[in-house]
C-alpha cells in the first residue's frame, strides 16, 4: 500500500491528477475535457506500456478540435455522445435545434461539448483504490440543451487493476443526456497498431444506420455478419458501429494483445457500446512523445445509450427529468493471460 498515491500536478498548462495503485498501474487525468491522458501498465518484463493515445499539451488538445474530424482523445463526451439527426429533438412538446457540427447532424455535444471544457478537480482519494472526481456545470441552453446540468465524473484505479469511470448528473429542467469516455486503447502501447490485437464483443445485434451514420431505428442481426465478434478475431481496419449490450454489468467487450499477453475487459451498465477504429484526423498532429498516430493506432469502446435515441421511441430513453439522477458506470479491467 505504500506505493498507492494521488497527487495533482501541472503538465504543460493542464492541471493533472496522477493516480497510482499498489500494482504500479498509473493514470493521468487532465482537467481539460476531464481527459484520460495516459494509462501506464507494468509488464512482467519490467517495462511499462502506455495503452491510451493522447497529446502532450493543452494547446494540442485544443488544436485537435479544429480538425475536420476531431479525435476526442481520452475525453468525457457530452451532453450527448453520438449523433443526433439534423441536430433536432423534441422534448415535452418543444423542439430543440442543436449545432450541426457533423455535416447536417449534431455530434458529441455540438460545437463545443464537454470534451472542450475546463473541468474542476473537486476530490481526490489517495488511499486504497485511489480516485479523482471532476465536476462541470453546464448552463441552461448551452449548445441549446435545456436545463442546467451538473455533472461529476470519477476515475478510480482499483487494486484489481480496473479503471472505473462513474458519471453522476442532475438537471434543473427535463433534458437529454448521453455521456461517454473516448479513449483510444492500444494494448501494445500508444505508438503501435491494433491490427494484430483480438476483439470480442458479446452482442447479438447492432444498430442499423444510414449513409450518414444516423440510426434508422432498426437493428441488424449479427449472425453471419462481418461484425460478429462473439468469437474473438482481429480488430477491423475500420468500424464506427453501436452494438447492443446483451447483459449489463457483465463483460460486453474485450481486447487482447498476443504481444504482451494483456487483456482488457469492458463492463458497463449502459445499453450500448459504440466501437470505433479509423478517422481522418491522423497524420496531422503528432501524439504524445512525438508519436505519429495513424488510423490503426487505437480502438474506442464508447459505452453509452444509442445515437439519436431521443428521436426513436423504441430506443432506451435518453431523458433525464428534473429531480432524477443520471448514473453511468463503466469498468475497463486489465489482466495478464
Amino acid at each position: 500500500m505504500d506505493n498507492v498515491s494521488t497527487n495533482t500536478i501541472t503538465i504543460k498548462d493542464m492541471e493533472c491528477s496522477v493516480l497510482t495503485n499498489e500494482n504500479g498501474f498509473q493514470i493521468n487525468v487532465f482537467n481539460y475535457g476531464a481527459s484520460l491522458g495516459s494509462l501506464k501498465i507494468p509488464l512482467p518484463n519490467g517495462e511499462k506500456v502506455d495503452v491510451v493515445l493522447g497529446f502532450d499539451s493543452v494547446d494540442t488538445y485544443k488544436e485537435s478540435f479544429g480538425l475536420n474530424s476531431p479525435p476526442y482523445f481520452g475525453a468525457i463526451v457530452g451532453r450527448y455522445a453520438g449523433r443526433i439527426s439534423k441536430g433536432l429533438f423534441t422534448l415535452n412538446d418543444q423542439q430543440y435545434k442543436l449545432y450541426p457540427n457533423n455535416n447536417k447532424n449534431s455530434l458529441h455535444g455540438g460545437k463545443e461539448g464537454f470534451s472542450q471544457k475546463e473541468w474542476t478537480i473537486v476530490a481526490e482519494n489517495s488511499g486504497k483504490n485511489p480516485s479523482v472526481t471532476l465536476e462541470y456545470s453546464s448552463p441552461s441552453n448551452e449548445e441549446n440543451y435545456p436545463g442546467e446540468l451538473d455533472v461529476k465524473v470519477t476515475y478510480t484505479l482499483s487494486e484489481q487493476n480496473e479503471l472505473i469511470v462513474e458519471y453522476n448528473a442532475k438537471t434543473t429542467e427535463d433534458t437529454i443526456i448521453n455521456l461517454t469516455h473516448h479513449s483510444y486503447f492500444n494494448l501494445d502501447g500508444h505508438q503501435g497498431s491494433v491490427e494484430n490485437q483480438e476483439l470480442m464483443i458479446a452482442s447479438e445485434k447492432l444498430v442499423e444506420t444510414d449513409t450518414d451514420n444516423i440510426p434508422t431505428g432498426r437493428f441488424i442481426d449479427l449472425k453471419n455478419h462481418p461484425f460478429d465478434f462473439n468469437l474473438p478475431k482481429k480488430c477491423p481496419t475500420s468500424i464506427d458501429t453501436t452494438f447492443v449490450v446483451v447483459a449489463t454489468d457483465a463483460v460486453s467487450a474485450s481486447l487482447y494483445s498476443p504481444k504482451n499477453n494483456l487483456k482488457m475487459d469492458v463492463i458497463t451498465n449502459q445499453p450500448g457500446i459504440h466501437v470505433y477504429v479509423g478517422g481522418n484526423c491522423f497524420g496531422t498532429l503528432k501524439g504524445k512523445g512525438n508519436a505519429a498516430y495513424h488510423h490503426l493506432s487505437g480502438i474506442c469502446f464508447e459505452t453509452q445509450n444509442y445515437p439519436d435515441a431521443p428521436n426513436h421511441i423504441n430506443f432506451p430513453s435518453a431523458i433525464l427529468k428534473k429531480g432524477e439522477q443520471y448514473y453511468h458506470k463503466t469498468i475497463y479491467k486489465f489482466q495478464f493471460v
